[in-house]
């Protein structure tokens, strides 16, 4: 009961957290980028890019520590238990001394990585940011034994609650830095601060809640080996990640400055609220797609539910889409002020083509549930390598559009056309099936474009007028969509809640 209860309140914390924290943001960001002002803003998320690629030293073993801790927990093996914690320990101490050397060598060599991109006023003021960028990150690495440990005792509330308080404090600690006049070097200090308190509950939990404990002797190259072999094709996904979202950021401030950086971080950050919409649902049904495939095998089924869960998401994502290509251009700039303008149509080539992964990430649990996710890995790294070598030239000469084409064309061809091939011919996925069923929705989308269109040309001059021609796009896109493209259990879902709810009004 008590672990039922811990994942119960771990589920709805997480969508707590999620709307709670993107709502902090849409709130938080405009009053700091108003308080940094753009190029303060540009070379704060400059800085904060580079030093993720530092990250990329974790090499993925966090998942790897909680697949070896439950295994011998299951066993109740205690003292392999105590190695395995041992063990990650030194090696994650041994991964962030490497990343205050690497840390410190990049520090040093700033000005010449960005000589072209940021001033000598900018460079300086970078050094200070990355040091202690550098100092956060390799605290991380060892916390993170600690912090595995709690998610692998499935101490879901503790993280939750934790995660969420942060979410909260996390403003309200840098809006009294930033009006102080302390700006982008005041903002990290405070994260440094909040990054200690974070590092020393998470240790006094582990110690005086959990009871973990530490075997060292030997140092066990074997199990070493193993995790590494494991932990390889999560590694080659975390380059991926890497390269698509920050790689066009490094550039741009290698060859634009941090004016360009800031514009297209905005751009990123509305496509970040965007993906978050959609990874929520597809994770409820991780369990239901591994008990699937063990018991039944049947590929039809897993195209039925593939294809349900993808149309959902497809609802949900093609309003969020439709609604900012017609009202995105006046929300950001209410939401960035001046000189943003450029982070709308940035947001749109980040949208368009993160929208058929977002779409079909349940093919992701089923190609792990088949022990057939390594194709995707290795297709990803080779499409990141090509986003990377496109984007030098695009980002040279056409600046920040540049940058966001080639991620954009980078993305479609890799999860529009490569990846459905996968799935339809490999994986055994009726891609068809899905695509007809995504398309089926085509007749409602048709009548809100159409008031969309229209609503464009009238013009939004106005919050009064951006909030009533919003609510009056939802409402029309509801009925079109409802009426005209969902199926008998879509329409269940939109209505059961609404009924539920106005039975306990009768009531």
């Amino acid at each position: 009961m008590k672990k039922i209860n811990q994942l119960k309140s771990g589920a709805i914390l997480s969508y707590l957290q999620l709307i709670i924290g993107n709502v902090i943001s849409i709130i938080y960001t405009p009053i700091m980028l108003r308080i940094l002002g753009k190029y303060e803003y540009g070379l704060y998320n400059l800085s904060s890019s580079t030093i993720s690629y530092l990250g990329l030293l974790s090499f993925g073993f966090g998942s790897a520590y909680i697949r070896y801790y439950s295994k011998y927990k299951a066993e109740k093996n205690d003292e392999k238990i105590g190695k395995l914690n041992g063990t990650f320990l030194i090696v994650y101490s041994v991964i962030a001394l490497v990343a205050v050397i690497a840390g410190v060598i990049l520090v040093a060599n700033v000005e010449v990585i960005f000589k072209n991109g940021l001033t000598p006023a900018e460079i300086s003021k970078s050094r200070i940011l990355m040091s202690f960028m550098v100092f956060n990150l390799a605290m991380s690495f060892p916390t993170s034994v600690f912090n595995s440990n709690i998610t692998a005792n499935e101490r879901f509330l503790f993280q939750k609650v934790i995660g969420m308080i942060n979410t909260v404090v996390n403003p309200f600690l840098m809006l009294p830095v930033l009006l102080l006049g302390y700006k982008s070097v005041g903002m990290v200090v405070a994260t440094t601060v909040l990054s200690i308190i974070n590092a020393t509950i998470t240790v006094w939990y582990c110690f005086k809640k959990i009871g973990i404990k530490f075997t060292f002797g030997k140092f066990d190259f074997t199990l070493m080996k193993e995790i590494s072999i494991f932990s390889s094709y999560i590694f080659l996904n975390m380059i991926v990640d890497q390269i698509n979202w920050n790689v066009d950021r490094f550039l741009l401030g290698m060859f634009k400055g941090t004016g360009a950086v800031a514009i297209y971080g905005i751009g990123a950050q509305f496509n970040t609220y965007y993906m978050s919409f959609s990874t929520s649902l597809s994770s409820v049904f991780i369990p239901k797609v591994n008990k699937m495939v063990t018991v039944s095998k049947d590929d039809k089924i897993l195209t039925e539910l593939f294809t349900k869960v993808g149309r959902i998401q497809f609802i949900i994502l093609s309003l969020i889409m439709t609604g900012f290509v017609f009202f995105g251009k006046y929300f950001v700039e209410i939401f960035a002020g001046e000189g943003y303008e450029w982070s709308y149509p940035v947001a749109i080539l980040l949208m368009i083509p993160a929208t058929i992964p977002l779409i079909q990430n349940l093919g992701i649990e089923i190609q792990k549930a088949k022990n057939m996710h390594k194709f995707r890995s290795i297709l990803y790294f080779l499409i990141a390598i090509g986003n990377l070598l496109m984007s030098i030239p695009l980002c040279k000469y056409y600046g920040i559009l540049g940058c966001a084409f080639g991620t954009c064309i980078t993305m479609i061809l890799g999860n529009g056309i490569l990846m459905n091939w996968y799935y339809h011919n490999k994986i055994g996925l009726d891609i068809i099936y899905f695509w007809k069923g995504i398309a089926e929705f085509i007749p409602g989308l048709l009548v809100p474009i159409i008031v969309g269109i229209v609503m464009t040309f009238i013009g939004i001059n106005s919050i009064r007028r951006f909030l009533f021609m919003g609510v009056i796009y939802i409402i029309i896109f509801a009925i079109s969509i409802y009426k005209l493209s969902m199926n008998d259990y879509e329409r269940e879902l939109f209505v059961g809640p609404l009924l539920k709810i106005k039975a306990k009004f009768a009531r």
